[in-house]
């Protein structure tokens, strides 16, 4: 008991210690609704993520086949519109970039993206997508209020167009039109958002649909029990 305690301890230490540590950015994060059940939203954002970010970072503990299955759609769809880098449906979501290739090129191997919203946050995925701004002092022309010296461009610069950022405000302000509105585009990175988020756990929506049903089992078991819990023990004091 005295060791199950202690980790527990240890536990909520590390994260409070995490939360401490992501506020002490005194970065604003904007909130993003989540609906892991809007298949919509989750082939819209699979969409996303395998043409603007599949080519450099991988989602190797994600398989197609179990995406497929999970935002409602078929092998066929996945291998026509959303397999690029892999030939077999059973395949996992690497990329053909070489390891080697990605830092001499980048400085850096772009991270995996398998548990990204997990290690991050979803508020901070949701603003760091729209946060980019020029910056000619940096090799890739953009930085991030976010993620500040980050090394990855603007891949959704088309979509958002370019932000300029006020030093002493720091509030950003459009530069440039891009192809989407304001608001398409933030409901594009919702989308990509909330891909993120189930690959990060996929089994949470099957989890969460089976979680309502075990309280259920347990009320109606506890209606059956507590009545013979009180006839078994009503003779002793």
């Amino acid at each position: 008991m005295r060791t199950l305690i202690y980790a527990l301890f240890i536990g909520l230490m590390s994260v409070t210690s995490f939360q401490a540590v992501a506020a002490s950015g005194g970065v604003h994060l904007d909130p993003v609704e989540l609906d892991l059940s809007d298949k919509a939203s989750l082939q819209r954002g699979a969409k996303t993520f395998v043409n603007y970010c599949l080519s450099c970072h991988s989602a190797s503990f994600m398989r197609y086949n179990r995406m497929a299955k999970d935002i409602g759609l078929t092998d066929e769809q996945v291998k026509t519109n959303l397999m690029f880098a892999s030939e077999k449906i059973g395949d996992t979501m690497t990329i053909a970039m070489r390891t080697e290739d990605a830092k001499k090129w980048f400085g850096v191997v772009p991270p995996d993206l398998s548990v990204i919203s997990r290690a991050r946050g979803a508020d901070w995925l949701n603003t760091y997508l729209r946060s980019f701004y020029l910056d000619d002092s940096k090799p890739m022309g953009t930085n991030n209020t976010v993620f500040k010296d980050v090394g990855m461009p603007h891949v959704l610069w088309e979509q958002q167009g370019y932000l300029s950022h006020d030093d002493e405000t720091g509030h950003l302000a459009h530069d440039s039109e891009g192809e989407l509105s304001n608001h398409d585009y933030n409901t594009m990175v919702s989308d990509l958002v909330n891909f993120l988020a189930y690959i990060g756990e996929p089994s949470k929506i099957q989890r969460l649909a089976l979680g309502k049903w075990v309280l259920l089992y347990l009320f109606i078991l506890f209606l059956v029990v507590y009545p013979m819990k009180k006839a078994f023990w009503k003779d002793i004091h």
